[in-house]
């Protein structure tokens, strides 16, 4: 299940759009213990992920506290790649609920990514197709599986004038579709884990 939120109404966005989505899932046979071992391995991310992660690593991990890098490519009539940079944090209320907090520190869009010409756009250069990005998971083992939400709050430029066509359905469209990506794609992780695990035994 996926839904648009609204934002909030006292916000000053002068310039920029506050995207807010929550997706909700349950994965039959899936542990808590299944799903913050799949979120936590970052350097996976690319055969779980693809192909919107192209490349991923852990640069730092002090127990539950981790700080993340992905190059990350969106698609929709724009192909965009861009570096991204996270702070994320993890916690267990109990054994069966858990949660975590992941929020952008850094994102630049690639230009000529995969090329001799390749480089990180500075500020003043982007187009602005993502700001900022946190993301807000939440999740509950019981009824023989696993109940997922995702939150997504992300900040990108306004549409400007006349690229309406090009740009629009990129910024508007984008947000809504990452979000659904990623929480299926963790289910089918999730539930390929399942399976594994039920045929060992």
């Amino acid at each position: 299940m996926i839904e648009k939120l609204s934002p909030s109404a006292n916000g000053d966005f002068s310039g920029a759009m506050l995207h807010h989505w929550r997706g909700t899932a349950f994965v039959p046979g899936a542990k808590a213990a299944d799903f913050e071992r799949l979120m936590k391995d970052f350097n996976a991310y690319p055969q779980h992920f693809s192909p919107q992660v192209l490349q991923a690593k852990t640069l730092m991990q002090q127990a539950d506290h981790l700080q993340a890098w992905m190059r990350v490519r969106q698609r929709h009539i724009l192909t965009v790649v861009m570096d991204t940079s996270y702070d994320v944090v993890f916690g267990r209320l109990d054994a069966q609920h858990g949660y975590s907090i992941s929020r952008s520190t850094r994102i630049s869009e690639i230009d000529a990514p995969g090329t001799s010409h390749e480089r990180a756009l500075s500020p003043g250069e982007d187009h602005g197709f993502l700001w900022r990005l946190n993301s807000y998971w939440s999740y509950e083992e019981r009824d023989g599986g696993l109940y997922m939400q995702i939150e997504s709050i992300s900040l990108t430029r306004s549409i400007p004038a006349g690229l309406g066509w090009a740009v629009g359905p990129f910024v508007e469209s984008v947000p809504r579709e990452s979000l659904e990506f990623t929480l299926r794609s963790t289910c089918n992780a999730l539930q390929n884990s399942a399976a594994a695990q039920r045929a060992k035994h």
